[in-house]
């Protein structure tokens, strides 16, 4: 999940979604996240624009479905929803 601020860079909304990402990492059926902002790399291929990035992984499909109905996840949304213009998410599963 890339996370695209209305305010790109502002210090205190940084702060809030990022308190509200840890407070997500409860929901019981993340396996692992990853809390990211964009390296210091330039290259051609490196889209930097995106002010927070949210890596999740899950056991399974089901796991994900959860998550997206889980009450953590609800009120995460409910309270940073605010924070962002945009919020762009790729899904990927194991090949």
């Amino acid at each position: 999940v890339f996370f695209y601020l209305h305010q790109p860079g502002d210090p205190e909304a940084l702060r809030q979604l990022t308190q509200g990402l840890e407070r997500l990492s409860s929901a019981p059926t993340i396996r692992e996240f990853h809390i990211g902002k964009p390296a210091s790399t330039r290259r051609e291929v490196i889209d930097s624009t995106y002010d927070l990035s949210w890596l999740l992984l899950f056991d399974t499909r089901e796991d994900q479905d959860a998550y997206q109905t889980d009450p953590v996840h609800l009120q995460f949304v409910e309270e940073c929803a605010h924070l962002w213009r945009k919020v762009a998410v790729f899904d990927t599963i194991g090949i």
